[in-house]
């Protein structure tokens, strides 16, 4: 070899072990970034649905991590370009609208914590889009989701069985006794988790390339999850799961060689649920209790009316993020049925439109609508070519189809329910809709775009801010639940309670309901008449203070906040606060009675007997308050009575 080979393998040796470099840390990269994908998508259902603070920061703080390994990939790995689908762009709209709504709401802690919520959606989309595109990576995710939820409809088959009261160690409530939930509190929201995937599990069943000890264990896991989804007994699932598998098994039969399967399949699911309606007394009970008209209608169809009225109030930018639940009190009905908080309207695109207004629902429609254009479009690059003899199976048609199913399933459920305000299922969602577009790059290298440095330094600017907004938001959120935790363990004892719970608003000061849990304290330790009882409550009181200027749509701060006036001997000035509890929730039972309380404080047994009685017209089951004072004032007014005129 001459001395001019030699200079020349000399010189290629640092260019071979910097590309061998940048391979590996590509290759650690995407197996960290697979390995966090999947522990969010099967924590999430595992944890109750992730609807807990301390459940949803664990995703929280895997998303974090995801964006760091995806940055450091970005640079250091040998995959430098993007996959950016025209669903991309559609979905940069709603996240700026979603930014800008947050800087307009009226109460920051809500507002900010559904904007965490969309960030992690959205940092996930696309972390999953551009680096789990691969074959061995949707598989991974895949056969993860529908082995957890075979799992999970065999939990919820024995919670059947057995009539459980239980969920893992909770206690569920009486409302939902007889009926399976699995890993979710609400049944709903575990069938929305299940109808999702069992479309997909079929489709691999029915038409993706499979061994046959493969293609058996997804048959069986198709079988469970399908008993899973209807021993929930939700009649919204019923309904939507139901459609999504009838357009699934009809796109199946347009394949010669899976239509006799897919025609057996669909017998034995029909035959399957008719056997299960005739022999279950729960499901027959279920289905017959379903009212759309007078008293006793479904309490959604009494919620739908006042959301559609806020929305109409605030036609195109709605009430603000997360903010339903509280403004949802002046626009309810005086009636028994609807004095519970109603948390969410029942109906994501009615929720959507109350808090985001109409420009928000066109805007968060816009990615579902690019997704399916990209299905329609792309169809026939995710087929094997066929020949006259056979359609060949294909796992990338399978994929697309099932999930595309699934993602409509929940779609139409949602029009009825809340499952994707459920931070589990939109996750579910949100990382199906990333792997089909993902599949796109089958049909065209055009989404492909090649980042240069000046491409690079912009999504630098665009990740680095993102992963030190959410870091910051995971630690306060981490550091404010750990001494909320405290404060519970502490409940017993009111003076190291209120220790913890004041750290925990030094860690979040924008929370209203702490700063609400601590006035509370404090008041009921005043109302104890111990020594030192006037100074708690004049401490109380700065307390609810913030609680209202926080959240100046909860009613409790300034009713109690008159109590505490009472208590304290200023009668004359509770008057007001009394007043402006009524103003935000005039039909409110228990703020009725605090007002008929006040007015007992007065001396004013008529007006306080005129208020007690209205609120036991709005809920005369189960009214201790009301009740007990009532028979006060009726003894009092006798006794007034019996006394001799002067």
């Amino acid at each position: 070899m001459s001395e001019g080979q030699n200079a020349g393998l000399e010189a290629q040796e640092p260019k071979r072990k910097d590309s061998d470099l940048r391979e590996q840390i590509d290759a650690w990269c995407e197996w960290g970034i697979l390995a966090m994908v999947l522990g969010i998508v099967l924590f999430g259902p595992i944890a109750l649905g992730a609807v807990r603070p301390t459940e949803f920061l664990v995703l929280h703080v895997l998303t974090v991590g995801i964006l760091v390994l995806w940055l450091v990939r970005y640079w250091f790995g040998k995959t430098q370009i993007l996959l950016w689908a025209p669903i991309c762009w559609a979905v940069l709209p709603f996240l700026g609208y979603a930014i800008y709504r947050y800087r307009t709401a009226e109460i920051e802690f809500l507002a900010r914590q559904e904007l965490i919520q969309i960030l992690v959606y959205a940092s996930l989309f696309f972390a999953i889009l551009n680096n789990l595109h691969g074959k061995f990576s949707t598989r991974a995710v895949v056969m993860a989701l529908i082995t957890l939820a075979t799992l999970l409809s065999l939990y919820a088959v024995y919670q059947w069985i057995t009539n459980s009261p239980k969920v893992w160690f909770f206690d569920k409530p009486r409302a939902y006794f007889g009926r399976a939930s699995g890993s979710y509190i609400c049944p709903n929201h575990f069938a929305g988790f299940l109808e999702m995937l069992l479309p997909l599990t079929i489709a691999y069943t029915l038409t993706g390339r499979f061994k046959p000890v493969a293609r058996v264990l997804l048959a069986y896991a198709a079988l469970v999850i399908t008993t899973g989804l209807a021993v929930t007994l939700s009649r919204g699932a019923y309904a939507a799961g139901g459609l999504a598998l009838t357009i699934c098994f009809i796109c199946i039969l347009r394949q010669r060689s899976s239509r006799m399967l897919a025609l057996a399949c669909l017998v034995f699911i029909a035959g399957g649920v008719a056997l299960f309606h005739a022999k279950s007394i729960r499901t027959q009970e279920r289905l017959e209790d379903t009212q759309i008209t007078g008293y006793e209608r479904n309490l959604r169809l009494r919620i739908w009316p006042a959301a559609v009225h806020m929305w109409q109030d605030h036609f195109w930018t709605g009430v603000g993020p997360a903010h339903f639940d509280y403004r949802y009190r002046s626009y309810r009905d005086a009636h028994d049925k609807l004095q519970a908080r109603a948390g969410y309207v029942h109906n994501d695109y009615l929720n959507t439109l109350a808090d985001y207004g109409l420009i928000g629902l066109i805007l968060i429609l816009l990615p579902v609508g690019a997704l399916y254009w990209g299905v329609f479009w792309g169809w026939r690059f995710f087929r094997r070519k066929s020949n006259d003899l056979e359609q060949k199976k294909s796992n990338k048609a399978a994929f697309v189809l099932g999930a595309s199913t699934g993602i409509f399933a929940i779609l139409l459920h949602s029009v009825v329910d809340f499952n994707l305000h459920i931070p589990a299922n939109a996750i579910l969602a949100v990382t199906l809709m990333a792997l089909i577009t993902g599949h796109l790059r089958f049909a065209t290298d055009r989404f492909w775009v090649s980042q240069r440095l000046k491409g690079r330094l912009l999504a630098t600017l665009i990740l680095l801010p993102a992963i030190a907004y959410l870091a910051s938001q995971a630690a306060h959120c981490a550091g404010e639940q750990w001494w909320l935790h405290q404060a519970q363990k502490h409940a017993t004892d009111p003076a190291l309670q209120r220790v913890a719970l004041t750290k925990a608003f030094a860690c979040e000061p924008r929370n209203f309901e702490t700063a609400y849990t601590l006035a509370e304290s404090l008041r009921q330790e005043s109302w104890l008449g111990t020594k030192g009882w006037d100074k708690l409550a004049e401490a109380a009181l700065p307390w609810y203070e913030t609680a209202f200027a926080l959240n100046p749509y909860d009613p409790f701060a300034y009713a109690r906040y008159g109590m505490c006036l009472d208590w304290l001997k200023r009668t004359a000035e509770a008057g007001p606060w009394f007043e402006r509890a009524l103003k935000i929730d005039p039909h409110n039972y228990f703020i009725r009675a605090e007002m008929g309380w006040h007015y007992l404080q007065l001396g004013d047994y008529d007006k306080a007997k005129e208020w007690f009685v209205l609120s036991t017209k709005v809920n005369w089951m189960n009214n201790p308050v009301a009740d007990s004072y009532l028979k006060i004032i009726e003894e009092r007014l006798e006794e007034r009575k019996a006394q001799p005129k002067k």
